[in-house]
């Protein structure tokens, strides 16, 4: 189903505001989580931590499902396809592997935001968690980046599907005529 101009301009503006206040969220958060890992104040660090998880739950979660859905509306109801092209299948597992790492690690970032002011500055347990929520909002951080990347640079090259999906009367060299 194409969308219509109108509906497809929506539909992109939807899917580039929730892309970029994504990478922007996550930006803030590596931000925050250099303060709690950086950090002396065993306060500031706390307070950098609760943040973290309100920005987790309330900002980065919302986010990153909303890339995905209009993303996925964005595939179906434009002439890019879900799977004709391999820089479309690539931003997609992307983007799914994205969100799922980022809900598997909600616990962690609740787990500090409730540990203790006192125990963060000295535990060694919680010096690896802090240093483990630094790596995966950097891993994030680049990860959309290569997301951004492949939107505006669409490198070429046609999945399988591609060439069959767009005129069923090619010959596919591997499968024969469709």
């Amino acid at each position: 189903m194409t969308m219509t101009p109108r509906l497809r301009k929506f539909a992109l503006t939807a899917h580039v505001t929730s892309s970029v206040g994504w990478f922007g969220a996550v930006a803030g958060f590596l931000a925050l989580a250099l303060t709690g890992l950086a950090g002396h104040d065993a306060h500031r660090v706390q307070a950098a931590y609760l943040a973290m998880e309100s920005i987790s739950w309330l900002v980065i979660v919302p986010l990153s499902l909303a890339s995905l859905v209009t993303g996925l509306a964005q595939a179906l109801g434009t002439p890019w396809g879900l799977f004709r092209h391999y820089w479309v299948v690539i931003k997609l597992l992307m983007t799914v592997l994205a969100t799922a790492v980022l809900l598997l690690h909600l616990q962690p970032i609740s787990w500090m935001s409730a540990v203790d002011a006192s125990t963060i500055l000295s535990s060694e347990e919680v010096r690896a968690v802090r240093l483990q929520l630094v790596i995966d909002a950097s891993a994030a951080v680049f990860v959309l980046l290569v997301a951004t990347a492949l939107s505006i640079y669409k490198p070429r090259g046609q999945t399988r599907y591609g060439p069959r999906r767009q005129d069923p009367h090619l010959v596919s060299p591997a499968h024969g005529p469709s």
